[in-house]
């Protein structure tokens, strides 16, 4: 019986004109990375992010992944490289990009979502009637010196007083309602959701963001001559994002390795999974406080899910692929009046 190297030998020679190194591994490729701009996460990740393949940033609202991608991007533009942002829900701020470093003549800014879909605050204004503008008769008494009436009696007429500043067009707080009044609608045939045209308007606009975010990368990526390409999605539900199919990532992964462009994601939920090169979670941040009164800034948290090539400690490559261990870093962002430390 031949050996397995024989029969290995001569299946490779066989296919040696249709499939070169049929039997033999493919070489891991370590990629150069870029630095961050934060020394705690660059050493957890070994360098920075990795270039020409996707990186994925996970977190909840307020964790700290815009700040990250800024930073990040405040390194290219100061090496004088061009980056983009592909905004799907309007929510980059450029005076906090500027006043963290990036150069926004070296960033090219995409909004992706609509400007009469996007949610404005509303002020409300209060009408005074004109008698609360009459100056009452100064009252001698406990505010006007010497002896007067109790404090309490200062209160008397303040509920018909504010009864009067709202009128019957103010509308009532709507009763909740309770499961089984659910339960008897659904039995009854009537439709839970309380408006079913705005639900599907609102899913739709998500649906039209986020395919005008993708077709943006695709064209930045055919493009070329960007070095940093973020794709924000983390204003958009986890439940629309979940839905991109796992082929776009992949197509984004070998556009961004020809390319030789580092693409970041920025989600509220990995959606990525196997196309990321590098998968980072961000924790909610711990507030810091001096003297337990005065707020001196944050303390973000990050931990590294999924590294596809971890940088090896020497110069010998194991073909196998190394346990994964839990890895988190930590810095402090310190606010204007507490100064740098």
């Amino acid at each position: 019986m031949p050996l397995a190297s024989t029969i290995r030998l001569q299946v490779e020679s066989a296919l040696a004109r249709k499939i070169p190194s049929a039997l033999t591994p493919a070489p891991r490729l370590i990629r150069p990375q870029i630095p961050t701009g934060l020394a705690e996460l660059d050493e957890l990740s070994g360098g920075g992010f990795p270039l020409g393949a996707l990186t994925e940033l996970v977190g909840a609202e307020c964790s700290g992944r815009t700040s990250v991608a800024l930073s990040f991007l405040a390194q290219l533009t100061a090496a004088n490289k061009v980056c983009a942002w592909v905004d799907s829900a309007n929510a980059l701020d450029p005076a906090s990009a500027a006043a963290i470093g990036v150069d926004l003549g070296r960033l090219l800014w995409v909004r992706c979502a609509d400007v009469a879909d996007v949610s404005t605050k509303t002020t409300k204004s209060v009408t005074l009637p004109p008698e609360y503008f009459i100056p009452g008769s100064p009252k001698k008494g406990l505010h006007g010196g010497g002896f007067g009436p109790h404090p309490r009696t200062e209160v008397r007429g303040l509920s018909e007083a504010m009864s009067g500043l709202f009128t019957g067009k103010t509308p009532l707080p709507k009763p909740v309602e309770t499961s089984e009044a659910k339960t008897n609608r659904s039995a009854s045939g009537e439709s839970v959701a309380a408006n079913p045209i705005t639900y599907r308007k609102r899913r739709a606009r998500h649906y039209d963001a986020i395919e005008r975010a993708l077709r943006t990368t695709d064209l930045l990526l055919q493009t070329g001559g960007f070095s940093a390409i973020v794709l924000d999605l983390a204003g958009i539900a986890p439940q629309y994002v979940a839905r991109i199919e796992l082929s776009t990532w992949h197509r984004y992964r070998v556009a961004a390795e020809k390319t030789q462009a580092c693409i970041l994601l920025l989600t509220q939920y990995p959606c990525a999974k196997s196309g990321s090169e590098l998968q980072l979670r961000l924790l909610n941040a711990e507030p810091i406080l001096e003297a337990r009164t005065v707020f001196s800034g944050m303390r973000p948290r990050i931990e590294a899910l999924r590294q596809r090539f971890p940088q090896p400690a020497n110069n010998v490559v194991s073909m196998r692929k190394p346990p994964q261990t839990a890895r988190m870093a930590s810095w402090q962002s310190r606010t204007p009046w507490a100064g740098a430390q």
